[in-house]
């Protein structure tokens, strides 16, 4: 049965990917779990848009890696307004999301969310070391200050 992938599948492959599996795996497992869709030519044509999408937000090599290291660990440190009542304790807590708008806000470049190492969640106001994986080898760690907003 030949199949595309639609997300990481361990030990079959990446999303876009299209691969051959026997057809139990594909029909009990795959298809239903939304980890794949069925192989037609209309279909690849989709895998195309996923892999220009996927190869655009992905860090090329270790030393592309290393220039956006330089970049995100040149901002120094990355403020975020979120709203907070007494005692600096935030309405929510800082998702990655607001992490990401937050370096691009500061002249920094555009990462990938899930990428970020943050810590426990983030549920007051205060500063906070914040770590991006950009390739195996390379993390760069900045200072995410939380700033009340009214």
């Amino acid at each position: 049965m030949k199949i595309i992938l639609t997300q990481e599948v361990s030990g079959l492959g990446a999303p876009g990917d299209i691969v051959e599996v026997k057809d139990g795996y594909g029909r009990n497992y795959l298809l239903p779990q939304g980890f794949a869709i069925n192989w037609t030519k209309g279909a690849e044509k989709q895998v195309t848009v996923i892999r220009r999408a996927r190869q655009a937000r992905e860090i090329r090599g270790l030393e592309h890696a290393n220039e956006v290291k330089a970049a995100i660990e040149g901002l120094k440190t990355v403020s975020l307004g979120a709203r907070s009542g007494a005692g600096g304790r935030l309405f929510g807590s800082v998702t990655p999301a607001d992490v990401v708008g937050a370096i691009r806000a500061a002249g920094g470049p555009s990462i990938d969310r899930r990428r970020l190492d943050l810590p426990a969640h983030i549920k007051s106001v205060g500063a906070y070391t914040v770590g991006v994986k950009l390739h195996p080898e390379v993390t760069a760690k900045f200072t995410l200050n939380v700033t009340p907003t009214k």
